[in-house]
This record gives structure tokens, sequence and C-alpha cells, in this order.
């Protein structure tokens, strides 16, 4: 059997978690959250993290965040990938902005950077790049087409923790970026997600918006001016902003500890493993894509996609992976505006994103793939592919 993901945490883990919980005189949010965020702005080379218990509670923050910041008006727009996680585009729709949906492309599965430009106008405010399947988008590309405009880059990078650009970590590019620590991902605190940004007052903001807006959650350095501002209101009641509880704990925050000192090692042999995938599908290029851009860039792989050129290919392969219980899913959640949610939001046709939602899946990557499956997909992809 092959999943996802396996069971990350060892007995060792859990007598460590669980004594963590028999000792801890506080487990709702506090020091060890601050803690874990100030060790992931370390390892992620940013300024600010904010932990928070999703990473779709992320992406929410982020977009409510900017748009207090930036005083976005209703219906301003938003530019988004038609290839994504649903929560990449409702938080722009409960947000009272507009998405404006963008065709992928079939190399590193982001923007079709042709499209991207094209759909920019003095009506957009930002755009909300994903970085797919641990595959950086070309920020280059990007930072080259926003160049001299006044247009926001946010950064959802919940399947690429660890991947770099030109050496760069992604979630450093733009204004901010959101990370997933959901139990599938690189690492994971059970449930979980991570703010980054470089950006002091936005931060300041995100702060807020975790929690129901209370000025009690931002830097102490700022609560003596804040008290005597608003000296009528009780500083512990004091709410600046409207907000959301989307706080974590300080037990996930103590695993996020744990896991961050594991990534690196994780990171590599998902890599290694992408390596070795890579060789195999080389020798079925006939059948599947197989450009997926590496240039000079970092992959930090999550999984295992497979593109096949024509639909019957992939009905052969899910025939087999079902026969020999591995598990797989479409690539990210396939073409979205396909979706009934969608329908009313835009009727537009995305000619590569339908090709994917329709010819491909990925399989889980993972630090417990090791050569056994990977010979075992060898032998499948020859069966299936033995006639053509």
């Amino acid at each position: 059997m092959w999943k996802l993901q396996e069971n990350v945490y060892s007995k060792k883990d859990l007598l460590i978690f669980s004594n963590y919980l028999k000792k801890s005189k506080k487990l709702t949010q506090g020091e060890k959250v601050q803690e874990f965020e100030n060790k992931f702005s370390s390892w992620n080379k940013t300024k600010f993290s904010l932990f928070v218990n999703s990473g779709s509670s992320a992406n929410l923050i982020m977009i409510y965040s900017a748009k207090d910041l930036f005083r976005w008006n209703y219906q301003d727009e938003i530019i988004v990938p038609s290839l994504t996680w649903p929560t990449t585009v409702t938080p722009v729709m409960q947000a009272g902005l507009k998405p404006v949906f963008v065709d992928s492309n079939l190399s590193d599965f982001s923007f079709d950077y042709k499209q991207l430009k094209e759909k920019i106008n003095n009506k957009t405010k930002a755009i909300f790049v994903t970085h797919i399947l641990g595959y950086p988008a070309n920020m280059e590309i990007i930072k080259s087409i926003i160049k001299g405009k006044n247009i926001i880059l946010l950064e959802d990078c919940c399947e690429s923790l660890g991947s770099k650009f030109n050496n760069l970590k992604v979630g450093n590019f733009g204004l901010a970026g959101s990370f997933s620590f959901y139990w599938g991902h690189h690492m994971t605190t059970i449930e979980g997600g991570m703010i980054v940004t470089n950006n002091e007052q936005f931060y300041n903001l995100c702060i807020l918006k975790r929690s129901h807006g209370f000025a009690r959650e931002l830097p102490k350095k700022y609560h003596i001016k804040l008290k005597k501002k608003y000296k009528k209101i009780n500083f512990n009641f004091l709410f600046l902003s409207d907000g959301f509880n989307l706080r974590s704990t300080n037990f996930n925050a103590f695993i996020g500890i744990h896991e961050l000192k594991k990534l690196n090692r994780i990171v590599q042999i998902r890599n290694k493993n992408y390596k070795l995938f890579i060789n195999l599908i080389s020798l079925f290029n006939k059948q599947l894509l197989v450009n997926f851009e590496e240039l000079n860039n970092y992959i930090s792989s999550f999984a295992f996609p497979f593109v096949f050129r024509k639909k019957e290919y992939l009905k052969k392969f899910i025939k087999e992976l079902i026969k020999y219980k591995i598990e797989y899913r479409p690539i990210i959640s396939g073409n979205l505006v396909l979706q009934p949610f969608l329908r009313k939001v835009t009727k537009e046709k995305f000619n590569n994103s339908n090709f994917i939602h329709n010819n491909g899946v990925y399989l889980g990557n993972n630090q417990f793939v090791d050569q056994k499956k990977l010979f075992l997909l060898k032998k499948i992809l020859n069966k299936c592919f033995s006639n053509f």
C-alpha cells in the first residue's frame, strides 16, 4: 500500500509530545507559539512569521490585512490561478474583492505568464501566485510583469515549503506568503499554518486579524502609546480592527518546533525521490509530459505529478493504481473554475488547466517513499504502456 502520507510521528515523538502535555501549564497560544514563529522566520529567512490554525486561515488573514492596508474597494480585482486550492480564491470573494482567473502552464503549473500579463489592468490590485506541488513559480517573469505598477504580490506556498527561486525561499518575493502544516505536507503540526512577511505594518495587521482585533496581541512596544490614545477603554479589551479567531496553540507550536528540526532532511529525501521519479517517467515521454521546470531553481518536492498526453492512458494508469492500493489525487483540485461554487463567477475556459484537470493525477512523495515503491511504479508504467 502506498499512501499520500504515512504516520510521521514515531513512538519517541509521541512520548515527547505527551510529556509536554503533562508538564505544560498553558496549552493555548503563548510563548511556545512565539518561539515557533521566531524559529520559522530564521529557517525561511523572513523578518516576521505568524502561526495560525491552517494554511487556509493564513490566506484569509493575508487578504483581509492587505485590503485594509492598501484600502482596496469593493470588487477591486485580484488575479488568481485557475489551477489552485479553493482557499487561495475564496478569501478574495469573502473580502468583497473580484477574483480574475488566469490559465496555468504545463511546466511549473503556475500561471500562463503571457495571459497573466494580458489580464492586468488599472483595476488590478494584487496577484496571488501559488507555488504548486513544490515547484516555485517563475518569480523573475512575474516581477518583471508588475515592475513599475502599483500591484501587490502575495504567495501561496502551502505545497512548496523550502522551495527556492534564484536562491531565495518562496514567501519572500512579495508582501507576504502562506504555508500549511497539514498532515500530508512537508512537515505537520497536526493542523496549522504560517504567514511570513518582511513588512512590519502588515505583520501587525495580521496579528490583529488573527485574534479578534485585540490590541493586547501586538508587540509590547506598542502598548504604552495605545493605552494613552484610548484611555477610556480597558486595554485588555481594546479592539483596533475587525478580526477572527484563527489562533493555534502552544501544543501545536511545540510540535512545530520539534518537526522543524527534521525539515531539511525530509526535503532532501523528497528531492532525492523526485530525481528518481523524473528519470523514470522520462522513459515514457510518448505517453507523459515530463518537461517540469527545474531551471536554476530549487524544488522542494511535494508529490509525483503525472500528466498524460491522452486520457485513455490516465484511465489505464488509475486502474493499476487501484489494483495495487496506491492513493492518488487530482493535481490540486484540477481546473478550479469547473467547480459549482464558481460557475456564477466566471465562464472562461482555460485550456491548460482543463488538460491537467482531465489528464493529470499525482501520487504522494514523502520521506517514506523508497526504492521498492519506485520499482513498483516502474512495473505499473511498463504494464500500462507495453503496447504503445
